[in-house]
């Protein structure tokens, strides 16, 4: 069956949209950029009001609220010793809220339909910057290789949901992610948010030196989670193809480069060690984004005042910041 012609445009503001996982780093930036731009029946619902990983309960869901639009943000999302430990629950858990909600979505007669990434579908030895069309052309990296293979199976959803029943559904992979809502735990944060929290408790301390893992060589690209939001509704009003799309600002910094930014916004002035015993991890994975710039988007958040405002939301919101 042919897609249904979709027509870009504002989406109607009092349309009914559904954001899975709106209490999360990238559902709550979502939810945030659509209240702003006008949206007034906003749906959303907590893990423990409902469990994406039940069935039954997700199609009762859609049943009784039937969204016309639905972000599927949700997700199982961990570092690398998490993905390394659990690929089971990364690989399953993820499945199921995919496939439950896309189910019940198409079972209830959504139209248009976000699905979310990440950048760790490219195979790991890809060619740099990565274009949305390395997908599935060499073998993953094997730390997050679970969680890798539970996205890419949410792309081929929407393709098929598109194939077989013509519903004008997308998917979109964005860079790393930070900003308000991200994880500063001490052993599940990613690394800017380490970063921040390191640098922060060091001058909170009043520490002369920082220890950093790795040479600080690898090149990092960074976008903003409210940059992600505005993105995504960009897409759901302009954007129509069962091809995935890239999401992310299209240039990286070294992590030493990131770190001193990083030291600028807390005001750290100690001195830094970098500990050469420790991995550097991959040496790049910068996202190509050619496709997305064309079709008339780009980012607008700069690095240093998204660290500067991140850097003030964990203050103000994270207790560990003031112990």
């Amino acid at each position: 069956m042919a897609d249904v012609t979709f027509s870009p445009g504002p989406l109607p503001r009092d349309a009914k949209v559904y954001v899975a996982g709106h209490r999360g780093l990238v559902g709550s930036a979502i939810w945030r950029k659509l209240q702003a731009e006008g949206f007034t029946n906003l749906v959303g619902r907590t893990s423990a009001e409902l469990d994406l990983k039940d069935r039954a309960g997700v199609f009762e869901f859609f049943a009784a609220e039937r969204p016309a639009y639905v972000v599927l943000a949700a997700a199982k999302v961990g570092g690398i010793m998490a993905n390394n430990t659990y690929p089971v629950d990364f690989l399953s858990e993820n499945l199921q809220i995919q496939v439950n909600t896309m189910d019940a979505a198409l079972a209830h007669g959504v139209e248009r339909l976000l699905f979310l990434g990440s950048s760790c579908i490219y195979p790991k030895l890809a060619p740099q910057p990565l274009k949305e069309g390395y997908l599935l052309t060499g073998h993953l990296e094997p730390t997050n290789d679970a969680y890798a293979i539970a996205k890419i199976a949410g792309i081929l959803q929407v393709q098929a949901v598109r194939r077989q029943y013509g519903r004008a559904w997308i998917s979109a992979m964005p860079t790393n992610l930070y900003g308000p809502g991200d994880n500063f735990s001490p052993t599940g944060s990613h690394v800017l948010p380490a970063l921040i929290r390191r640098y922060e408790e060091a001058r909170q301390s009043g520490a002369t030196t920082v220890v950093n893992w790795g040479t600080g060589s690898p090149l990092r690209e960074f976008l903003h989670v409210d940059d992600l939001a505005d993105a995504c509704l960009f897409l759901l009003e302009h954007y129509d193809s069962p091809d995935h799309i890239n999401v992310g600002v299209g240039e990286d910094l070294t992590i030493k480069e990131i770190a001193g930014m990083v030291a600028h916004a807390v005001g750290y002035t100690g001195e830094v060690e970098w500990d050469t015993t420790k991995p550097d991890g991959t040496p790049r994975k910068l996202m190509d984004v050619s496709k997305l710039t064309a079709a008339g988007w780009t980012a607008s958040i700069g690095l240093r005042e998204g660290l500067e405002r991140t850097v003030a939301w964990y203050r103000a919101n994270v207790v560990a910041a003031r112990d």
